[in-house]
């Protein structure tokens, strides 16, 4: 009996240091997305192993973010009109703003058309789990990153008519497949889930699931760098070229989506800025392949670094606001 209790004592004591360790991770997520990118750039085919997995890492990171969320409120979000303007914001306006962007950087067709599928692009799958890694509101993340997303197609088609000869065919089924997998399935499953499951147990569940999500994200950075990697190997001109442009879309995405929001009180302005500056690019190049152009492959890897440090961005800015806002709330 002796043995069985000190058995189970371990087994909780292991169970409880487990959690603490997922804890600790979760609430230093932002420097370790950083410290992800850093190490796929490093190690570029540690990075090509890990980039075949990241759909199947999707599919469980949207489905970890559903789990818990209550659906009808997901959708009552959907149907409201200011959630579909930020869509159009995210997906036409700012993709009008990538290609005056190109132009003025003198860009060629090749990198103006990477620039444009970039502005196209619907927000992060993982931005939920991002967003609530610095406090913002996942629920409304989610709901902006699925109308982005469905948004996505027109937009890229356009795209692709006024930058690509007439010869290519946009991959429907694909799109349409991906959009059942990793959106309209984890929304189901997770339906059915919370309708059977017991309000307590799942809030239980899911306050565990949440650490495990940003967790899931850290390997975003790390797959999908690698490629990136390549460019500076051949030319560190060109590479440092090609992260210049990356970091300038991050940021000018970013500062736009802010000051667009801004009116609205710095959580949401925050919330639209970190939204429109994740851009999930690996679904992009799914869908569309080879007909983005060499471009966008490279462009897809000069993005990482700059997207994933703004967590750590949004974590000051809103401390730095939030100040701020109460020191002259005292003044005055």
């Amino acid at each position: 009996m002796h043995f069985f209790a000190v058995l189970y004592n371990n087994s909780a004591t292991n169970h409880q240091v487990k959690l603490f360790m997922l804890s600790i991770l979760a609430r230093h997520s932002s420097l370790l997305l950083i410290l992800a990118a850093m190490l796929g750039f490093i190690f570029p085919t540690a990075s090509a192993v890990i980039f075949p997995t990241l759909p199947y890492v999707l599919f469980f990171l949207m489905l970890f973010t559903l789990l818990g969320m209550k659906q009808r409120l997901l959708v009552e979000l959907l149907t409201k009109s200011n959630i579909w303007l930020y869509a159009c914001f995210h997906s036409i306006a700012l993709t009008l703003i990538s290609i005056l962007f190109a132009k003025a950087l003198g860009a060629n067709a090749s990198l103006t058309l990477a620039i444009s599928a970039v502005g196209a692009t619907g927000s992060l799958f993982a931005t939920p789990a991002i967003a609530r890694s610095v406090n913002l509101d996942p629920l409304k993340a989610m709901a902006m990153t699925i109308a982005s997303t469905l948004l996505m197609p027109i937009v890229l088609y356009t795209n692709l008519l006024l930058f690509q000869d007439d010869n290519f065919t946009l991959d429907m089924h694909s799109y349409i497949q991906r959009l059942v997998i990793f959106i309209f399935g984890p929304m189901l499953f997770s339906a059915i889930f919370y309708r059977f499951t017991p309000h307590q147990l799942l809030h239980r569940i899911h306050g565990k699931l949440s650490q495990v999500t940003i967790i899931l994200v850290l390997a975003f950075p790390f797959g999908l760098i690698g490629s990136f990697r390549e460019v500076f190997d051949q030319s560190l001109s060109e590479g440092l070229l090609y992260l210049a442009i990356g970091i300038a879309i991050c940021t000018l995405y970013f500062i736009v989506g802010f000051l667009c929001y801004r009116r609205n009180g710095i959580d949401e302005a925050l919330l639209a800025a970190i939204t429109s500056a994740n851009r999930n690019v690996l679904l992009t190049f799914t869908v569309a392949g080879s007909y983005l152009g060499p471009d966008f492959l490279i462009l897809m890897g000069a993005i990482q670094l700059p997207t994933y440090c703004l967590p750590m961005l949004v974590k000051w800015l809103n401390r730095y606001l939030s100040q701020n806002k109460v020191h002259k709330a005292i003044n005055s």
